[in-house]
């Protein structure tokens, strides 16, 4: 059952923390420590296996994932052995990165990424190939007539003037090409009425938005708690430090916005109330690919007596995300393999900012996970 994983973005260190982690998984060197589908409960239900994943994908820089895996080595992301082990493996991989590519229309730019695509599919004999946005975060793009219907979409993609952002064209070429799709950041992507008229066409699953590797992981138990203990939240604020490339990119501030509204979403949909404060993000080139969150969070007891908790995170966000992304290829390749097509509502347990009607709170997220799993699992061999 071997599953191609496209991802946008290949060179980034999410993207390379995740071939680096399947290759030596597949080896037996390391554990698949942090893999959800590989937890007690989940573990050998899904196909395709974490050793079944081709990889491949498209980037705008050409740094070799080689000496991507060397500077994730030195920040303490990776450990070094393990990037060696693995060497001769992403080498192989690295032959599979194409440069991102560009034409004179985003319909030209879409049917070239749409011809990789099917150039990998039938050089590796893959079943099918599942596309994982984890790029760096657009800002939220202007709206376009041409978003909201197909029909219109496809024909403004012809014109010289963009149409769409950069994530939503790759959907849109993944989505063509017979590929499902999956954002793991905020940006876009397929959420546009477009864009699920066109998956549903095909016949595609599609999932995201916007891993949940972090403070917004823990906001996701901890808000629930003060909900079901009738404690009423007064103020919730937070303050998230992180370097590396993705904190660069953040501290612009159209992306910066994106990012903050898809952290702050969790609240109000699980208290039923926004309570007064915000989420900061800030860039600190020295911490590299690490982050730390602090949260103090001021509530009223019984009587009115106020109190207050306050947390720190503090982690590393590829070797947080790079599981999950693993954990989505193969889901989103078992809910395509069963016939599943449009939003996936069921990996909200990945995301801050879920697709569709789903609960807040991780523990039900989870129950919905694990009910997707039964469904999707093969029926046992006689």
């Amino acid at each position: 059952m071997r599953t191609g994983t496209w991802l946008i973005g290949a060179r980034g260190s999410v993207a390379v923390t995740s071939v680096i982690g399947a290759l030596a998984i597949r080896a037996g060197l390391t554990a698949p420590t942090g893999c959800v589908l590989e937890s007690p409960a989940l573990r050998e239900r899904i196909r395709p296996g974490i050793g079944d994943l081709v990889f491949g994908g498209h980037d705008l820089t050409s740094v070799p994932l080689e000496k991507k895996a060397a500077e994730l080595a030195g920040s303490g992301v990776v450990p070094a052995a393990l990037a060696q082990a693995v060497k001769d493996d992403l080498a192989a991989v690295e032959q599979q990165v194409r440069p991102l590519p560009a034409a004179a229309t985003q319909a030209g730019t879409a049917s070239a990424i749409a011809a990789d695509l099917d150039r990998f599919r039938r050089h590796h004999d893959l079943d099918r190939v599942v596309v994982i946005n984890v790029s760096t975060t657009e800002p939220v793009p202007p709206p376009h007539p041409a978003h909201a219907s197909l029909a219109e979409l496809r024909t403004a993609l012809s014109a010289a003037e963009p149409v769409l952002p950069p994530s939503s064209l790759a959907a849109y070429a993944a989505l063509s090409a017979g590929c499902p799709y999956v954002d793991f950041t905020p940006s876009t992507g397929a959420r546009l009425p477009a864009l699920d008229e066109l998956a549903r066409e095909q016949g595609l699953p599609y999932g995201g938005h916007d891993g949940k590797t972090g403070e917004t992981l823990v906001k996701s138990v901890l808000a629930p708690m003060f909900a079901q203990r009738n404690l009423k939240v007064r103020t919730w604020s937070g303050i998230n430090l992180l370097g590396g490339g993705d904190g660069a990119n953040l501290a612009q501030p159209g992306a910066n916005a994106a990012k903050s509204a898809s952290k702050q979403r969790v609240l109000p949909e699980t208290l039923g109330y926004l309570p007064q404060g915000e989420t900061r993000i800030d860039y600190l080139e020295d911490l590299g690919d690490f982050k730390t969150a602090w949260d103090l969070v001021t509530f009223e007891g019984f009587l009115g007596t106020g109190m207050r908790m306050e947390f720190t995170w503090h982690g590393c966000d590829s070797a947080l995300a790079a599981p999950l992304v693993l954990d989505l290829a193969r889901l989103t390749a078992a809910a395509h393999r069963a016939g599943r097509a449009g939003p996936l509502p069921e990996l909200a347990f990945f995301f801050k900012d879920p697709l569709g009607e789903v609960p807040h709170g991780l523990a039900g997220q989870w129950r919905t996970l694990c009910d997707l799993v039964t469904a999707l699992a093969p029926e046992p061999t006689p």
